[in-house]
This record gives structure tokens, C-alpha cells and sequence, in this order.
């Protein structure tokens, strides 16, 4: 059996769930822990994002301006950050992924309303929250230098990598102004379809103000599930006929595709290498297939180059793949 955490039931006490039956659920890639909350009719989802390793202040603060701004983040029942503890409202446990899983011929209708919410958003002025500026997209592309390549046996040369990077991204930033709200990880596992109806969002801590085709490049080029060429295409037209973002859009969505899937790759790598949890590996030749992908647009041609000189051919036709 599962132990709880410390101090699980003095929080609790002071709210209507004292007397709830506690069922832990499974984790995530954090340190987060999450139980559903059982009282009568009712459940609730407790979290514990304990500091120092989780702040669960952001969670807080961009959950009430979802909620502000007409999207489905979770309802706050009671919480105490201080000691990590959120309790919110229960979407149940389908999310798109399931239900995918189980009725793959909806993909199409649910993906079009998983981007319906994304536009909706980038019409409304972004919220106040720091800016996915140069510093981050290098940190974040970092985490394959860092991680990935040394458990592949490449010494890396970070400077290289680092001027490839920003002869990209330069251009992207001076388009990305003002930005729109970017949840940062949007995709199938995280997006849920509560009873009823509509969709909710949760893991959104991280949000940024950004470019309008990151959370897109999260959605359809998922690191856990496949999204069918046709089904990408469609939602990035449908996206375009609702926002017109204009001529370098795709171009855009390319460069933030490889930004994001390099990053992965050094964070899957990192949750085997330094949290234990060796079962992300598997997901690293699908992220790095959509990698390969990205690289083969012209306005990558720097990080492609990067690529081909320190990325050894037999590595790379292994997609990537790291041994268990």
C-alpha cells in the first residue's frame, strides 16, 4: 500500500473532504503526487507538489487566470502552498489519449476543438506571465547536450550549439511579439474530457508569453501518441483560418517543432539518467523521428548542419534510440 504524505490529513481537516476516502493515483514526470478524493457522491483531486522540489504557486495563479479568460482549468477548492497542497474539482480520468485509444475515428472532431481552445486564447491579450525569451529556448535545447549525448558517448560542442541555435531563433523572437498565453504542454495526456463535456486543462504551471505555434507543435507533434500526417495538416489549416498568423507561420512551427523535441529528448534522457524513470526512453525515437523531420525545413539549416557534423550517422539512424 501506497504511504501517504506527511501532514495529508491536517489539510485535509480543514476542508469539506476531511473525511474523504484517499486513493493515490499515478505520478507524472515530477515530483508531483495526485489522489482522487471519495466523500459521499462526490470526488475531488487532491495535489502535492511539495517545496522545494514543486512551487505550486504558479499552478494557482494560472489556473484563476484561465478561469478569468473563459477556459476549463480545474476549480481550486481549497489550498495551501506553502506546504504544496491543492485540492481541486474532479475531471474524471478520460483524457483525449483514452479516448483516442478507444474511438480512433474522433480524432479529427477532437483534435479541431483542442485547437478551437488554442486560437480562442492567442484572441485574448497574454497573460502575465515571463517571456519565452532566447535564455530559455537555449536552456531548454541544452537538456540534449547535457543529458542526451553524453549516454550516447558524444562530447558535444555546446558553444556551436548554442550559435546554431540562436541564428535560428533570432528571427522567430522579433516575430513572436506580443506573444499569446503558452500552457507549454499541451497535448493528449494532458488535456481531459470531463463528463460534462467540453475539455480541461491541467499542467499548465509553466506557462510563458510566447509564440502562437508552440502549444500546437506540443499538440501535434506528440511525444506519446502518433497524430496522422492528414489530421496535423488539417488542424494546422484550421488553425490558420481562425488566427492568420501569417506568411512564416509553418516556418515558425518547424523551428519551435525541433526547439521542443530537442528539449525532450534531453528530458526523457534526464528522467532515466537522474530520476529512475527508465520507461520515458522508449518514447525518444518517436520525438526524434519528429525531430527529423523539423530539420529537414530550410530555415533550420544551422541546427541541421550541427546535426550531420557532431550526431553520428549510426546514432541517427537508430532515431535516436537509447538502450534500456
Amino acid at each position: 500500500m501506497t504511504a501517504l504524505p506527511n501532514g495529508i490529513h491536517e489539510f485535509l481537516a480543514g476542508t469539506d473532504w476531511r473525511d474523504a476516502k484517499i486513493s493515490p493515483l499515478p505520478g507524472d514526470a515530477s515530483f508531483r503526487r495526485y489522489f482522487r478524493l471519495a466523500n459521499g457522491g462526490g470526488t475531488a483531486m487532491l495535489m502535492h507538489a511539495p517545496p522545494p522540489e514543486e512551487d505550486p504557486g504558479p499552478f494557482l495563479n494560472v489556473a484563476r487566470w484561465l478561469t478569468g479568460n473563459g477556459k476549463r482549468a480545474p476549480q481550486i477548492l481549497a489550498a495551501d502552498p506553502a506546504k504544496g497542497w491543492i485540492l481541486t474539482e474532479d475531471f474524471g480520468d478520460e483524457r483525449v489519449r483514452e479516448r483516442l485509444e478507444k474511438s480512433p475515428q474522433e480524432e479529427k472532431r477532437i483534435y479541431t476543438a483542442a485547437v478551437d481552445v488554442l486560437a480562442d486564447l492567442h484572441r485574448r491579450p497574454p497573460g502575465p506571465f515571463s517571456p519565452y525569451d532566447m535564455e530559455t529556448y537555449l536552456r531548454e535545447v541544452n537538456l540534449l547536450i547535457e543529458w542526451y549525448c553524453p549516454r550516447v558517448g558524444i562530447a558535444a560542442d555546446q558553444p556551436s550549439w548554442e550559435s546554431a541555435w540562436k541564428e535560428v531563433l533570432e528571427p522567430l523572437l522579433e516575430r513572436q511579439h506580443p506573444g499569446v498565453t503558452v500552457l507549454r504542454d499541451y497535448h493528449a495526456e494532458n488535456i481531459m474530457l470531463p463528463p460534462d463535456g467540453g475539455q480541461g486543462l491541467i499542467d499548465f504551471q509553466d506557462a510563458l508569453v510566447g509564440h502562437q505555434a508552440y502549444d500546437l507543435v506540443s499538440l501535434l507533434q506528440d511525444a506519446r501518441r502518433d497524430v496522422s500526417p492528414e489530421v496535423e495538416r488539417a488542424m494546422l489549416d484550421h488553425y490558420r483560418a481562425q488566427a492568420n498568423p501569417g506568411p512564416e507561420f509553418e516556418a515558425d512551427y518547424a523551428v519551435l517543432g525541433a526547439q521542443r523535441n530537442a528539449k525532450i529528448v534531453g528530458i526523457f534522457t534526464r528522467l532515466a539518467e537522474r530520476d529512475g524513470k527508465p520507461r520515458y526512453l522508449a518514447l525518444i525515437p518517436r520525438v526524434w523521428r519528429l525531430m527529423e523531420r523539423d530539420l529537414r525545413h530550410q530555415e533550420l539549416a544551422p541546427v541541421a548542419r550541427w546535426f550531420d557534423a557532431n550526431i553520428p550517422d549510426t546514432v541517427r539512424k537508430a532515431e535516436g534510440a537509447i538502450s534500456l
